[in-house]
């Protein structure tokens, strides 16, 4: 599914060069569960956003379905990501002004998909939200918010997930609820999820765990 080579991730600062990545490569398996994990300032992030499009490499190349990110201009990752990718991240990033039903019936009229309504319902229905749908995202617990977020990001049924310190802000009952819901529709959907955690039980879950020290793979 994804082949990551010689990734390098060098940028300018006051100081001078910066390398956040250094000849980073491996590869990942369609449905896997990857956790990449290290200490902050590792190039967790960095490494993340570069394998969802989000960010270009200095030099190195990450192959999707042998389709190559860096072949892509701006508007071929933007279809790319649309079409294949998942996101969630630590601080939700729910629109203050849809409520729960609304915000995960969004992605799937954007790919002008019918029934929106119909298939976000199951997805809140699937997270435990059946109860919520109409309540605004400041209506509603951290753990419930993250529930939403992770409902809205299988919608589009990607073919990647990407999660960013999922439950990062969440305490640990509630995070271990998101950890096994994750997993779930992980299995049921065949999505190959990559995610970035410090929580060592969250990432010993996952199949394959990806080390990062100063930038480089341990």
């Amino acid at each position: 599914m994804i082949t990551v080579k010689n990734l390098n991730k060098i940028v300018d600062t006051q100081e001078g060069k910066l390398q956040i990545l250094k000849d980073i490569g491996f590869e990942v398996e369609a449905a896997e569960t990857v956790a990449i994990t290290g200490e902050s300032g590792s190039g967790k992030s960095t490494l993340l956003s570069l394998l969802a499009g989000l960010d270009r490499p200095t030099t190195g190349d990450v192959i999707i379905d042998d389709l190559s990110l860096s072949a892509m201009d701006e508007d071929g990752l933007a279809q790319f990501r649309a079409e294949n990718v998942g996101f969630i991240f630590q601080s939700f990033h729910l629109l203050g002004s849809l409520t729960a039903l609304e915000n995960v019936m969004l992605p799937i009229e954007l790919k002008g998909q019918a029934n929106a309504r119909a298939q976000a319902k199951t997805l809140l229905d699937k997270v435990g939200l059946s109860h919520r749908l109409g309540h605004y995202p400041k209506q509603l617990s951290g753990g419930e918010q993250q529930r939403v977020a992770i409902a809205r990001a299988f919608a589009t049924k990607p073919k990647i997930l990407f999660a960013d310190e999922p439950t990062g802000n969440l305490d640990s009952q509630t995070g271990a609820t998101i950890a096994e819901l994750l997993f779930e529709l992980n299995a049921s959907q065949d999505t190959t999820l990559i995610l970035v955690t410090h929580d060592e039980g969250l990432a010993k879950l996952c199949r394959k765990q990806i080390v990062l020290s100063a930038g480089q793979l341990v």
